[in-house]
């Protein structure tokens, strides 16, 4: 997979999440996790572009950590929200399983970038 591929399925997934805080409830639980859903989600994309121009394989290791972090948060408040009921847990399959599809392909870019 290409960096430009992976950032555009980053990019797209951060949208996906915004779209999942939005349809969140307007209760005080609803409210807490999409605020911290939208903040996790939307983070990988930038660091992993951040991470594209980095100066040194160590910078870009810690940017590609950084983003797996917060797509590892996202998927913990995505199993809050289904848990707690909050959306139809059709709704959340597929973003759900685009986290884990990320994560496995960060976790090993992190890896191969620090072995080298």
């Amino acid at each position: 997979m290409t960096p430009e591929v992976l950032e555009n399925r980053l990019v797209d997934f951060a949208v996906r999440i915004g779209k999942v805080a939005d349809a969140l409830p307007d209760t005080r639980l609803g409210q807490h996790i999409a605020n911290q859903i939208v903040r996790s989600g939307t983070s990988p994309a930038p660091n992993y572009s951040e991470g594209c121009a980095a100066e040194s394989r160590k910078d870009f290791a810690h940017k590609l950590s950084i983003s797996l972090k917060e797509l590892r948060e996202t998927k913990t408040w995505l199993r809050i929200i289904r848990k707690a009921d909050l959306l139809p847990a059709q709704r959340l399959h597929a973003i759900a399983d685009e986290a884990d599809q990320l994560c496995a392909i960060l976790s090993r870019s992190v890896h191969t970038s620090r072995e080298k």
